[in-house]
């Protein structure tokens, strides 16, 4: 019995570290690939990181910028995966649970930018403001 090209599909746990690493890394792959919104946030920590080397951020505020974006990716990253499983279950098909899935999905990432802006404001209006 043939059962084509699911053979040879890993369907167990991983077997070690360097196997779980392969496929988190093959996850950050695709969340740069297909997801627009996770690289406009990678992009914007990167000019967050930036602009702290330029202003000479002390080593709290470092933190709390790390917290900040991590937190803003993080969110993003579940994002993604609530909307693809919602997707797997509707099979594409409009449903009002699993557009309100989506939606709080996507307010929770809301949140998490609206953190990071108000962190980032906390840190670097003060600094940019002894500019002037």
């Amino acid at each position: 019995m043939n059962m084509g090209l699911q053979d040879n599909k890993q369907t167990e746990k991983n077997h070690n570290f360097f196997q779980s690493l392969k496929h988190a890394l093959d996850g950050v792959k695709l969340l740069i690939a297909e997801e627009r919104n996770f690289r406009f946030d990678i992009i914007i920590s990167a000019i967050t990181v930036i602009l702290g080397l330029v202003v000479q951020l002390n080593i709290n505020e470092w933190l709390w910028l790390c917290v900040a974006f991590s937190t803003v990716l993080g969110s993003e990253a579940l994002n993604s995966i609530i909307e693809n499983v919602v997707d797997l279950i509707v099979d594409h098909r409009f449903n009002l649970l699993a557009k309100r899935a989506k939606d709080i999905a996507a307010g929770a990432v809301l949140l998490s930018a609206f953190f990071a802006i108000i962190v980032g404001c906390l840190i670097f209006i003060p600094k940019i403001m002894l500019w002037f």
